[in-house]
């Protein structure tokens, strides 16, 4: 059995806090995002390991992508092509996964990895 959409008692009840530590609606999906800028590149990846796992384990997999330290996540339940439970739960895992990773909050402007950043700066990077 799929599970079910969110209700709208349950979006008000559910999004607001996961709101307060910036996951955002998802542009033109019934869908969640958040962005997250880690130190560098090991520590972005031993949070996706975690998050992997976690997703496994649930059967519950997220869409993201990881551009060296930066990891952008979204989070819908493609069975219902919309948003359940089980996003929330794995939002929430991810939000302790990810420790004081800066949460990257205006997803409106291109979002630079660690490498760009510094190329832009004139540094090195990865």
């Amino acid at each position: 059995m799929s599970p079910s959409k969110l209700t709208e008692a349950e979006r008000q009840a559910q999004l607001p806090a996961l709101g307060e530590t910036g996951w955002a609606a998802a542009e033109g999906r019934d869908a969640i995002r958040k962005v997250w800028a880690f130190r560098n590149f090991s520590e972005a990846w031993a949070f996706m390991s975690r998050a992997a796992l976690a997703a496994e384990k649930a059967n519950h997999h997220p869409d993201w992508t990881n551009r060296f330290n930066i990891v952008d996540v979204t989070l819908t339940t493609h069975d219902c092509d919309g948003l359940t439970l089980l996003d929330i739960d794995l939002a929430r895992k991810l939000d302790r996964y990810a420790g004081a990773a800066k949460v990257i909050q205006d997803q409106t402007q291109p979002i630079l990895c660690l490498c760009q950043s510094r190329a832009q700066s004139g540094g090195s990077g990865g």
